[in-house]
């Protein structure tokens, strides 16, 4: 995973263009891509496409011919989304287009101008401050035409036509973190995802942060209907810990697996309140589609200092990080997907469990006795209307254990789906 973000790290991304196209075409890879491109001037929703970004080249050189600020060195440098222009100006003027952070000095800026025709650059404050008086050349050779936007997905064909969906944003230039960790984290989960063969489809979303996942839901409103769940993946490499953003209903079924299973795994770990927002959770929860999707991550949305800077590299993200965020996606998924509703076959009073040799089976297990238990609550909740998630958080017991158990009183014919 950490290799990829390395891989992926010096692309110049943003909502559109041939950055976005590269990398999806180093995604696929990984996993194969069905990849969509959405001409200029689609209504999507109360969105309309934009016209591509490409850029090809931007620097300022000072008045000795030397390049202060260079394009080539880091995306960062220029503003996103900037029109072109060739110029000869004071620094006086060319202040008014240059972006820094005073507080951290030594730190480029990340910023865009998607819907207003701007220029700029970003740089250091250090750099800046360097900077003599008299002309720089300025110069942006960027392109502002009708193209596309464009978008990927994945699907993990499951036994049911029901989908959870992952969605990742891939429109953000070169920041570790706050895109490709949770790109990184997608792509390993849908290959783990492939090894099985899961109840659910897993449809794998890559896409433009708001606009493009506002044009998959513009052009999928007749498979919405058919999304169960869903998980917004950001921020999933720092070394912060675990936080779960719930969706817009806070007990949508994908809440409720996040909640237990944080709460058994023992990991330190935040629940966030939904707030409209953040990521792509705020377009999948927005009310009249009103779906379960939460948002994954570490440290949440510009909790971070190096939060859309260029101190937001590959060092900034750990593989230990991202190896955690994406076994916690594995062991919710797990819940989603095994979580069942039972109803029991034999429900006037206790079955009598030892001539099924049910109690046997426990013989020199060191959690024998939880086992026992956890088939006494699925029997006892098996009513056709209590899921084994409502078991597991009604008894304190782990879903894993709980699950175990409907499988033995399963295999006994004591409970049916």
């Amino acid at each position: 995973m950490h290799a990829l973000v390395e891989r992926l790290y010096p692309l110049c991304r943003s909502i559109t263009g041939d950055g976005v196209r590269a990398t999806l075409d180093i995604v696929g890879e990984y996993v194969p891509l069905r990849v969509h491109e959405v001409p200029t001037g689609t209504r999507v929703l109360d969105w309309t496409v934009p016209q591509e970004w490409n850029i090809r080249d931007a620097y300022v050189a000072g008045p000795d011919g030397h390049r202060v600020v260079d394009f080539a060195a880091s995306s960062l440098h220029v503003l996103g989304y900037s029109v072109p222009v060739s110029a000869t100006m004071p620094l006086a003027e060319l202040r008014e287009h240059l972006h820094t952070l005073p507080d951290h000095p030594s730190w480029v800026p990340y910023r865009t101008s998607y819907y207003k025709p701007q220029w700029g650059f970003c740089l250091a404050q250090e750099t800046l401050d360097a900077m003599p008086d008299g002309e720089y050349e300025v110069r942006i050779d960027s392109t502002l035409a009708d193209g596309h936007l464009t978008y990927a997905e994945h699907v993990v064909p499951g036994q049911v036509s029901d989908e959870v969906i992952v969605s990742c944003h891939i429109c953000h230039p070169s920041l570790a973190n706050d895109n490709l960790a949770g790109v990184a984290v997608a792509v390993f989960l849908a290959r783990a995802l492939a090894e099985l063969t899961p109840y659910y489809t897993y449809r794998f979303i890559f896409a433009p942060g708001t606009i493009g996942a506002i044009t998959w839901l513009a052009r999928n409103a007749e498979r919405v209907e058919r999304v169960r769940h869903g998980l917004v993946l950001a921020c999933a490499g720092d070394r912060g810990q675990v936080t779960y953003k719930q969706s817009r209903r806070g007990d949508a079924e994908i809440d409720r697996v996040l909640r237990h299973v944080l709460k058994v795994s023992e990991r330190p770990h935040r629940i966030q309140e939904f707030t409209p927002y953040g990521y792509d959770e705020r377009q999948y929860c927005s009310p009249g589609f009103d779906l379960g999707v939460g948002s994954l991550g570490r440290t949440p949305y510009a909790g971070y200092p190096e939060y859309h800077t260029s101190a937001d590299n590959p060092d900034f993200v750990s593989p230990e990080a991202m190896e955690d965020t994406l076994a916690v996606c594995r062991e919710a998924f797990a819940v989603l997907d095994r979580n069942r509703r039972y109803v029991n076959l034999s429900p006037y009073g206790e079955p009598q469990l030892g001539r099924r040799g049910l109690y046997d089976s426990l013989g020199g297990r060191s959690d024998a006795q939880q086992a026992q238990m956890a088939m006494l609550w699925v029997l006892s909740l098996s009513d056709g209307e209590h899921s084994l998630l409502d078991v597991a958080e009604r008894s304190g017991l782990a879903f894993d254990t709980v699950a175990a158990a409907a499988d033995a009183l399963r295999d006994a014919e004591l409970i049916k789906a």
